[in-house]
């Protein structure tokens, strides 16, 4: 699972891609109507699909994104003081324990291209 979250002058978005085993793509974005900030957005998009798989009972996932500041934080290697964040960063933590594996993992902004189009997209939707 890739997902990616843009907080930019047209506004939210939020973009995620599950790929099965199979190959099979199946992508999601959402316009968010609220002034968040990047970071907030990315533990949207992150929460959002999982919440996603945990709906299609899914037991093992891997969750890829850019953000090595919500890896961190969701492993519960680092934490925040900012109070904004702390609910994003425990729910989670929590829906963790609903697999029987899962796996957080950061790559490079640039490997991670289609899921901040979709996102980008999304905050570019004026409704």
């Amino acid at each position: 699972m890739f997902f990616d979250g843009v907080a930019n002058f047209n506004g939210v978005g939020i973009g995620a891609v599950l790929i099965s085993r199979l190959g099979q793509h199946y992508p999601s974005s959402v316009k968010i109507r609220f002034p968040y900030t990047k970071n907030i957005a990315e533990y949207e998009a992150c929460i959002l699909e999982i919440r996603m798989v945990v709906d299609m009972n899914i037991k093992e996932l891997l969750v890829i994104g850019d953000s090595d500041m919500l890896k961190h934080q969701v492993q519960g290697e680092w934490t925040t003081k900012n109070v904004k964040i702390l609910l994003y960063m425990y729910y989670p933590r929590d829906l963790r324990k609903k697999f029987t594996k899962i796996e957080f993992n950061q790559i490079p902004r640039i490997q991670n291209e289609f899921v901040d189009a979709l996102a980008t997209l999304s905050s570019m939707i004026s409704r």
